[in-house]
């Protein structure tokens, strides 16, 4: 059988890593975290998109592409099953959304090169909420650097990311699972927690 691998995509706030954490926990996976505040750039972004959009961009493209890398060799040849709080795919589209079109048109290159042999995931999860939920969650959140979002780039997003998994669907090599959460409380509530299970456990066997 082949062994599970698993992302949870959506937009700034939705519930990506608490999902993640407990599918992980749930079906005896391994969670794949993406690297967010270690970004040394991320700050300064949103402060100034224009000026340090780019080397925002590179750092997250560099540390996804080792972390998927590695996490072939250790995890999915080992056959031990992995869930993801992001899928790489998330690069382009914050990179379209915040990239001039001639950094963009490098940027786009160089994330084709990197990403032609890392793994696909399966099945993706993808995690939709309204404006409002996410800026309430992202309030909840209380990190220092994401107060500031502009509510309309924020917007903006959240429709990158519905084309973005409209793409993947058609290209028929990962099943996208959407899962809309404004009226669920994944951190606090296990009912809801359970809906989720209960969509994923057609296609993931609890070890």
């Amino acid at each position: 059988m082949h062994t599970p691998f698993v992302s949870v995509e959506g937009a700034i706030g939705v519930g990506k890593t608490t999902l993640a954490t407990a599918l992980a926990h749930h079906y005896n996976a391994t969670c794949l975290h993406e690297i967010v505040e270690e970004n040394p750039f991320l700050e300064k972004f949103y402060d100034n998109m224009n000026e340090w959009s780019f080397q925002t961009e590179m750092f997250f493209l560099c540390n996804r592409f080792k972390q998927l890398e590695d996490m072939e060799t250790v995890y999915l040849r080992k056959a031990q099953p992995v869930i993801a709080d992001y899928h790489i795919i998330k690069n382009l589209i914050f990179a379209h959304r915040t990239l001039p079109r001639k950094k963009f048109q490098k940027y786009e290159r160089i994330y084709s090169i990197l990403t032609e042999d890392l793994p696909k995931p399966s099945i993706l999860i993808y995690l939709r909420a309204s404006l409002p939920t996410l800026l309430d969650r992202i309030k909840r959140r209380g990190r220092a650097f994401e107060q500031e979002i502009d509510p309309e780039y924020l917007e903006q997003l959240s429709h990158d990311y519905d084309e973005a998994m409209n793409f993947l669907q058609n290209e028929g090599t990962t099943k996208v699972i959407i899962v809309e959460t404004d009226h669920l409380n994944l951190a606090e509530n296990s009912e809801d927690l359970q809906k989720v299970f209960d969509q994923m456990n057609p296609y993931l066997l609890r070890t």
